[in-house]
């Protein structure tokens, strides 16, 4: 038996430990069905609401498959345990939410218990989302209710045996939901730790898959991303004001970080047509968790230490030469425009290499739109090996941190989408 069989197993046994504890927990009962509501029952104010919220929630990046209809589910999210695929939340009435009531969707919202009684996964947040307020997740239910109704079944998850037993999923929740609205007044917290759903990437994860509150915000990896710390801990060398975050967060770009790459690419695309309100606060919740940064305390200057670093990699210097310098060299078009110098961005200063192999590998599709700066992908062009020469020579140029070790494995995992 491998170790992560062994380690799955071990899991498991946890759950289904944890399931008879709480045998009450492991059936719940199916809530009836209705007929699909008509989209002009709900009033539009509430639906507008309901779109903002959908925004923060970032619900189209979860719920559509590439090229496919809007909240129609079937994107693969790949976890430690197998292939889940997301569920269609149209009102279609066979393959969607359109049998589902109000309170029906409120319960999967807060306890992860779908109409029929059978538990959702804890890849759909619901851990997040129970901390959501009454008149919010009706607001939701309005907004998804008037979507163009999608029939598209969801296709069957792979799962290590025997997670596909969903009743298993009341252990988890036994253990790890706290189930209930916050009564936090303050939004920005209310927002990032409830709808935003912000931990479900920036947070660690224990063997369970549950969040590991006690390292909130500390940087965690999601799709082969390292998504770093967002606390006292942030390696980024500028300091992240509210209003430079919230400007981030709304476009995508940042003119003293950089530009959001991998899945926050998609999530800032999505907080760009969010209500600015609610946007400013979660700027200014964790604008706030930063403030005592390193970078925060002491901003760095532009590091570019060139003529060094050229005579002692001259492999690499030719290479950004080749590729790089005419978008990032000192006096470029680009640098001219008001970009930030590499040295400010945040991947080459965390302590993986992957961001950066990502961003350089796959290219960079501009989170502001069609008129906002995009970067190749050099993946085809190059070899891991000169692959592996650029990254080093970014590091030892941009930065005073030490080397990465084992680039060309780095590449080479880039290339087949594994993380760390």
């Amino acid at each position: 038996m491998t170790k992560s069989r062994t380690v799955l197993s071990g899991v498991a046994l946890i759950l289904l430990f944890a399931g008879v504890g709480a045998a009450s927990l492991l059936f719940r009962s199916a809530l009836p069905a209705i007929s699909p509501p008509a989209p002009d029952s709900f009033d539009r104010t509430l639906v507008k609401q309901g779109e903002g919220l959908a925004q923060i929630g970032n619900c189209t990046g979860c719920h559509t498959m590439s090229g496919g209809k809007s909240f129609a589910g079937g994107l693969a999210l790949k976890t430690p345990f197998g292939t889940i695929f997301s569920t269609n939340i149209t009102p279609a009435r066979e393959t969607g939410i359109g049998a589902w009531s109000r309170a029906a969707f409120v319960r999967a919202m807060r306890e992860g218990v779908a109409r029929d009684g059978s538990h959702l996964y804890p890849a759909f947040p619901y851990d997040h989302f129970t901390r959501a307020s009454d008149r919010e997740l009706e607001a939701l239910y309005a907004f998804l209710m008037t979507r163009p109704p999608v029939e598209q079944p969801t296709p069957a998850n792979r799962l290590v045996w025997p997670l596909e037993n969903r009743w298993l999923v009341a252990g988890w929740n036994l253990l790890f939901l706290r189930e209930g609205p916050s009564n936090d007044n303050d939004r920005g917290r209310l927002l990032a730790e409830g709808l935003a759903h912000c931990g479900g990437c920036h947070t660690p994860r224990n063997k369970l898959g549950a969040e590991d509150t006690a390292h909130a915000y500390d940087g965690a990896w999601t799709d082969g991303w390292y998504a770093p710390p967002l606390n006292a801990t942030s390696p980024a060398a500028q300091p992240w004001s509210a209003d430079a975050l919230f400007a981030y967060l709304h476009t995508g770009l940042s003119k003293t970080h950089a530009a959001a790459a991998g899945p926050m690419g998609g999530v800032t695309r999505q907080l760009s047509q969010a209500p600015d309100a609610d946007v400013r606060a979660i700027a200014t919740y964790f604008a706030g968790l930063m403030k005592d940064a390193p970078g925060a305390r002491t901003p760095l200057a532009a590091i570019d230490r060139q003529s060094e670093i050229d005579k002692s990699d001259p492999e690499g210097a030719a290479l950004f030469a080749g590729a790089c310098a005419s978008c990032h060299a000192p006096g470029a078009p680009m640098m001219q425009q008001g970009r930030p110098p590499l040295s400010w961005g945040t991947p080459l200063r965390v302590d993986s290499p992957h961001d950066t192999l990502h961003v350089i590998v796959e290219g960079l599709a501009s989170p502001a739109g069609p008129t906002g700066p995009t970067m190749p992908a050099f993946g085809n062009d190059f070899t891991d090996r000169q692959i592996a020469q650029i990254v080093a020579y970014l590091r030892a140029r941009f930065t005073d941190l030490p080397p990465w070790p084992d680039l060309e494995q780095a590449v080479a995992a880039v290339r087949k989408g594994v993380g760390q």
